[in-house]
């Protein structure tokens, strides 16, 4: 009976928690919002060089990303042979190079918004998969607002790139060729950051 009784009121207590808007952030009941918040930053801090791959990331880690997108490399393919005397001789053409191949190689890693699912799960908040998605949750801030623990997003209605705010101006991102820490870029920032540990 004291089991069902206590699954009964540590039901109500899930129920009555309030969650920040559609970002289902579900903390553990004894974490104050600034230990949640240094959980997220140095979860994200432990993923610095991790490669970035297009379409990798998740809230379990870095995963093989598709190999389609501007940070995939492409695999020099071998020149085509020149002609025997080829610009020597008179009337024989030099060879052109041969095109670059458009295909490349899927890597093990982070998109920007693979990372930021990965880091804040970490405290139970659920993201969702793009970066335009996350900007339509959690508590929009001015940029005078941001607070340790924001999320930063570029181009319009942030389509682009999510990064997360660390404080003293600096940023976490998933860029080519790695996870690295920068200083926040204001070129292209959406007008609002994004709250999501309120």
């Amino acid at each position: 009976m004291k089991r069902i009784y206590a699954l009964i009121v540590g039901f109500a207590l899930i129920l009555a928690t309030p969650a920040t808007a559609n970002a289902d952030l579900i903390a553990g009941p004894t974490m104050t919002r600034q230990q949640a918040v240094d959980y997220v930053i140095a979860r994200g801090l432990a993923q610095r060089g991790v490669p970035y791959s297009w379409a990798g990331g998740n809230i379990n880690g870095p995963s093989l990303g598709t190999g389609a997108g501007p940070a995939a490399t492409p695999t020099p393919g071998p020149a085509a042979p020149a002609p025997l005397g080829a610009g020597l001789i008179p009337g024989i053409p030099a060879a052109e190079p041969a095109p670059a191949p458009t295909a490349s190689t899927p890597v093990v890693g982070f998109d920007s918004s693979g990372l930021m699912q990965y880091v804040f799960a970490g405290v139970g908040a659920k993201l969702p998969r793009s970066s335009g998605e996350m900007y339509k949750v959690g508590q929009k801030v001015t940029a005078a607002q941001a607070l340790p623990g924001d999320m930063i997003f570029y181009g319009p209605e942030g389509t682009q790139s999510v990064a997360l705010f660390i404080g003293n101006g600096q940023m976490l991102e998933a860029t080519d060729p790695a996870v690295t820490v920068s200083p926040v870029r204001t070129n292209d920032m959406a007008p609002y950051l994004i709250r999501v540990i309120a």
